[in-house]
């Protein structure tokens, strides 16, 4: 009879051993690992067909996942294998077969210096409040920087922070901080219910793990006006498409309300990608934008398309362009001129840096 308990630990191991970011298991495909951004099949398995996947992906559900998975036909949730690895895994039906991707996180959180993440975002934990975004495609490190920021805030000052996560996928242990981590779905119902919760529970910092929607983006500009640090993800490509995209969630009548409201509180973004390395691995290229005199008349006036020009000019003030942080990656022997060309959103200025 088989094991599948014993063979799903010993592919959850496989994904610690092997440095994998994610494993997939999915009907008609052998369990398969994303090894710096590449799919490997674990050829050493079967093929998995609908039971033999149903059945390791019960091993990681308990009963009352299981009636949700069959209910709603999807489920998140976090996963804690021996206390060793911590996964973030998504549960779905496909062509009525049920398949899981499993997102592994280290249980050691890494500094921003172990990211090889610019030294300036250190700065952004040192403001008593405002709004600082981190965005970026899926899969992309926002969390993981998300949480390297609130770590350092654990280690450095005393503070209050409440995270509101779906699901919590890193465990901060508490130094001089209270940090009290709330899962959507198990501690709370919802991102914007937990948020407003939040601003009664005396918090200093407010991590909010994804800006889904209208209320949870008004929400938290108001909680950034109102005294607190608020850090949150969002899944956008830059500074400017992230500003446009929060505007845009808001009804023509309240546009200009919202342009002023965060004009006055945002205080930067980040936008970063994993690129791969010559010599294996990934590493970061991050575009910064601080928020300075220049950008708040820019989103009160509506020229979002002039940020841009801002980041690209103002390397004076320590702000980082995308096509800048690939080229001085190239120019390091990081990455491969063409891994860089297919990370930018401006391929031509990128060619120009580069011959600099």
């Amino acid at each position: 009879m088989a094991n599948y308990q014993s063979e799903l630990e010993e592919l959850l191991e496989a994904t610690g051993k092997f440095a994998a970011s994610d494993i997939h298991l999915s009907v008609g495909r052998y369990p398969t690992l994303r090894i710096d951004d590449r799919l490997v099949p674990l050829t050493k398995y079967s093929v998995l067909n609908a039971e033999h996947t149903e059945k390791l992906i019960e091993v990681l559900l308990t009963k009352e996942q299981k009636d949700s998975l069959f209910v709603k036909k999807e489920i998140d949730f976090s996963y804690n294998y021996k206390d060793k690895l911590r996964f973030r895994a998504n549960v779905f039906f496909q062509k009525g077969s049920i398949s899981a991707a499993l997102r592994i996180f280290p249980a050691k959180i890494r500094t921003i210096e172990e990211l090889n993440l610019p030294s300036i975002m250190k700065s952004f934990v040192n403001y008593s409040q405002g709004f600082f975004l981190v965005t970026g495609p899926s899969g992309h490190g926002k969390t993981t920087t998300l949480a390297a920021l609130i770590d350092l805030i654990n280690h450095t000052q005393t503070k209050h922070i409440i995270t509101i996560e779906d699901p919590i996928e890193y465990v901060f242990e508490q130094d001089k901080c209270i940090i009290d981590q709330r899962e959507v779905g198990n501690d709370t119902l919802s991102f914007r219910r937990a948020l407003r919760s939040a601003l009664r529970q005396d918090p200093d910092i407010i991590m909010v793990g994804e800006m889904r929607d209208l209320e949870t983006i008004s929400i938290a500009l108001t909680a950034a006006e109102t005294g607190h640090l608020i850090l949150a993800s969002l899944h956008t490509n830059s500074s400017a498409q992230s500003i446009d995209r929060i505007i845009d969630s808001f009804p023509a009548g309240a546009k200009n309300q919202i342009k002023a409201q965060l004009a006055s509180c945002l205080i930067g973004i980040s936008s970063q990608r994993l690129i791969p390395r010559i010599n294996g691995g990934r590493i970061p290229a991050v575009e910064v934008m601080i928020v300075n005199y220049a950008i708040r008349n820019l989103i009160r006036e509506d020229k979002i398309f002039q940020i841009d020009l801002v980041i690209e000019t103002s390397g004076d003030e320590k702000m980082i362009s995308l096509n800048r942080s690939l080229a001085d990656l190239v120019h390091r022997g990081e990455i491969n001129m063409e891994d860089a060309e297919t990370y930018s959103l401006n391929r031509a200025d990128l060619k120009m840096l580069l011959k600099r």
